[in-house]
């Protein structure tokens, strides 16, 4: 097995194609450890994300519909968002929650932290299970964000996810670890 000297790439130069609030990319020449240089391998920076398996204290999980232009579908989706600078991920998870349904409070834990693409992509996903929260208030959603949410008996949630009904890969694997570990 080769060691981690023997398999890591030096970065040569970057350039910045793109930088705007939500999309960084850039352009970087690599020198691979065998002596040939790769110079053209494109990166996109993005801040850190969060989501939230959130189930209520009636053990009903928050789903939530929303329109994905990038493939043109509604997604069946579990709360997701963005941690802002300096902010603490845990703390970007129950804003997002607040924010995106009006459901605070419960007993929250780390379930795991993903990386959506480590070859092309700089952040991290970092994923959040919250057990008996209550609606302590109303949506306050962002400019662009249009959804709806549901309370979904945690079964049926199940079923959902064995019938291929959710895509977002980054959702579906803290799902598959909550209906696997989780009681």
């Amino acid at each position: 097995m080769k060691t981690e000297k023997e398999l890591k790439w030096t970065r040569l130069s970057s350039e910045y194609l793109i930088q705007r609030p939500w999309l960084t990319a850039r352009r970087d020449r690599y020198l691979l450890p065998d002596g040939r240089e790769h110079n053209e391998y494109y990166v996109l920076e993005y801040p850190d994300w969060v989501n939230v398996i959130a189930e209520t204290k009636d053990g009903k999980i928050i789903l939530e519909h929303q329109y994905r232009p990038a493939l043109g579908v509604i997604s069946t989706e579990i709360c997701a968002g963005v941690v802002e600078k300096g902010e603490e991920p845990l703390h970007a998870a129950q804003r997002e929650l607040m924010e995106e349904t009006g459901f605070g409070g419960g007993e929250w834990t780390k379930l795991m932290t993903l990386s959506p693409n480590p070859s092309t992509m700089t952040n991290l996903c970092h994923c959040f299970l919250a057990r008996g929260v209550e609606k302590t208030g109303s949506q306050h959603l962002d400019a662009t964000e249009d959804l709806e949410y549901m309370l979904v008996p945690r079964d049926e949630v199940r079923q959902m996810l064995l019938d291929g009904k959710f895509i977002q890969a980054l959702m579906i694997a803290p799902l598959w670890k909550y209906f696997s570990t989780i009681k």
